[in-house]
């Protein structure tokens, strides 16, 4: 890999990609919607672009990159996710890039999906149970695998999608769980969850890079790949751990919130199929990355 293209290259996920990328010495065609690059580099040619227009970037682009990334997407996080017009033009701005990559001789397309696919599957099909709204934001995201494969496999394009278990680290500003969870610690917020017995896993940024570049390089044409840190526990555990490297003593009010969503079998977070075809191994523990993310949230960070 040589030259590679990536929307959303100013967001949590997109930005550690093009780092990772540029340490591996390949020149980036970073594309977000930002005025100016979040890693000015020699080899990144920064395009300001909304990718609904993705076309307009065709003219920036001087050489045909070898692998088309796609991050750009609007409400990940929050209110937004419950937004079905927004969640559907995601999915079709993410087809549309694959269109777009086509079309400037890219031949390697790598989507950035999310293990809430599989949990939307379960929650909207479970006879009699009322899926929640953020739901809508899985639904999203499997419309945008379903049908862009659909569509690159038309096109001749090789298509690769990679299952985001939860990606935490320094620079996310969200308000997803563990990010809210160490600044209400730190801050001496009660922290209140469900009995928070449901199996999950968490995957340090650095980690959720290497993994998008291996699959990039070397995963196998029209599969998905999940990304994780292959130990799935009972959220319950990780979020006790949290408190032991944060803030230890705190209390963590369980029970406090009703659950609504489904619990997923183990085989969800399996990265068997990762590492096999790309040699990926998660490097950084949880007890390390909540440090370093509490310490970024600390100081760079805002609470």
């Amino acid at each position: 890999m040589k030259c590679a293209v990536i929307t959303g290259a100013n967001g949590f996920v997109g930005r550690a990609v093009t780092r990772s990328l540029l340490d591996r010495g390949v020149f980036v065609y970073a594309i977000d919607l930002q005025q100016e690059a979040a890693i000015p580099h020699e080899n990144l040619a920064y395009i300001c672009c909304d990718v609904a227009n993705i076309g307009t970037a065709a003219e920036s682009i001087q050489k045909a990159p070898d692998v088309f990334f796609a991050f750009a997407w609007a409400g990940s996080a929050g209110p937004y996710r419950a937004d079905y017009a927004l969640q559907l033009n995601n999915a079709k701005y993410n087809s549309d890039c694959i269109v777009f990559a086509k079309n400037i001789g890219c031949s390697r397309f790598v989507g950035a999906g999310s293990i809430t696919e599989t949990e939307t599957f379960e929650a909207v099909r479970a006879q009699g149970n009322k899926p929640a709204l953020p739901y809508i934001y899985g639904a999203g995201k499997a419309v945008a695998h379903e049908i862009g494969k659909c569509v690159a496999a038309g096109l001749g394009i090789d298509f690769l999608w990679a299952y985001i278990t939860n990606a935490y680290g320094p620079g996310e500003s969200s308000p997803r769980l563990l990010n809210t969870t160490i600044r209400k610690l730190l801050s001496g917020e009660a922290a209140e969850f469900t009995a928070a017995t449901q199996l999950y896993d968490f995957v340090y940024i650095n980690d959720v890079a290497e993994a998008f570049c291996r699959i990039a390089e070397s995963g196998r044409p029209f599969h998905e790949y999940t990304i994780g840190s292959g130990g799935a526990k009972p959220l319950r555990v990780f979020l006790e751990g949290l408190r032991d490297a944060v803030s230890p003593g705190a209390a963590l009010h369980f029970g406090a919130v009703p659950f609504t969503g489904i619990d997923l079998a183990p085989e969800v977070f399996d990265i068997a199929s990762l590492t096999r075809d790309t040699g990926f191994v998660p490097k950084v523990a949880f007890s390390e990355g909540v440090v370093r993310t509490a310490a970024w949230i600390a100081g760079d960070g805002q609470i």
